[in-house]
């Protein structure tokens, strides 16, 4: 019996909710309905052209225990962080940051008005790295490989697609993340291994999952027994976020910022935070 053709995906859609100083973003993985995706523990879209949505923005804030990938659509978003990187996030652009042991950094809208859109991704780390060395990296939108068809566009920010290789690739988490524009009426198909967890994020348009509806602003999970990913654009076309990792499969304990595997391990991170010496380690790497 095809299993790829009786394991549905799980549908979630987006529910706004207040981050930051007040911004409100669209958050499929980390609510109530699916608090984590295995090896992915939270997604937000923010997308609005009314600044009283955007402007407050994302003040200075710790993490630890996890990486975070953010991606812009439009808009600029400026970062800050303890290590003394500082960095623009325009259009196209997108930034990946190992927090790992600790790092305290801010995400500041610079523009007052227009339309500001992108997505974090927030990725767990294994046991064995979360109190790795912290690193960073951001590149502008031409550094990432773009793919062209006459069905789709392909944009490969992490990983590889085809022949296609990002500027960014992480061993320990294993993730692929792509923009997939679809035509009309056209299909995307890609094969993933069973092994891994994947997803898609339909943020423009819709279409349908082999025989599944997704609808504009959710989340189609794929069950562990699928493979393939085989959308069909709707009538207006669809853009989409596709994305997969290597699943850790350790404990979560998440308190706010800090996602360790003990109880023990939160109370540390808080102590460390409260205590100034939140921000053990100054190795850092940065690249454009």
């Amino acid at each position: 019996m095809d299993t790829m053709t009786i394991n549905a995906a799980r549908i979630i859609p987006a529910v706004a909710v207040p981050e930051g100083a007040g911004v409100t973003v669209y958050r499929t993985i980390g609510t109530p309905v699916i608090r984590n995706f295995d090896p992915f523990l939270l997604l937000d879209h923010i997308s609005s052209d009314k600044p009283e949505d955007y402007l407050a923005g994302f003040p200075s804030h710790p993490h630890r225990g996890f990486v975070t990938f953010t991606y812009m659509i439009d808009g600029h978003m400026q970062h800050q962080d303890s290590m003394g990187n500082r960095g623009d996030l325009g259009p196209g652009s997108a930034q990946w940051m190992k927090a790992a042991s600790g790092v305290i950094h801010s995400e500041m809208p610079q523009q007052q008005n227009g339309l500001m859109r992108g997505f974090q991704l927030w990725i767990n780390l294994p046991a064995a790295h979360k109190m790795d060395h912290p690193e960073y990296q951001e590149y502008a939108a031409e550094a990432f490989p773009v793919i062209n068809t006459p069905d789709c566009r392909v944009k490969v920010l992490i990983g590889r697609f085809a022949d296609a290789q990002s500027p960014i690739a992480d061993p320990v988490t294993d993730v692929s993340y792509f923009d997939v524009r679809i035509q009309p009426g056209k299909r995307f198909q890609h094969r993933f291994s069973a092994q891994r967890h994947s997803f898609l994020y339909v943020f423009e348009g819709d279409g349908q999952l082999r025989d599944q509806a997704v609808t504009l602003h959710s989340l189609a999970a794929l069950s562990s027994a699928d493979e393939t990913f085989d959308f069909t654009a709707g009538s207006k076309g669809a853009r989409l976020l596709v994305v997969s990792g290597k699943p850790v499969g350790e404990p979560v304990v998440q308190y706010g910022p800090f996602v360790m595997n003990t109880r023990e391990e939160i109370d540390q991170a808080l102590q460390d935070f409260q205590t100034n010496s939140f921000v053990r380690n100054r190795a850092w790497i940065k690249r454009k």
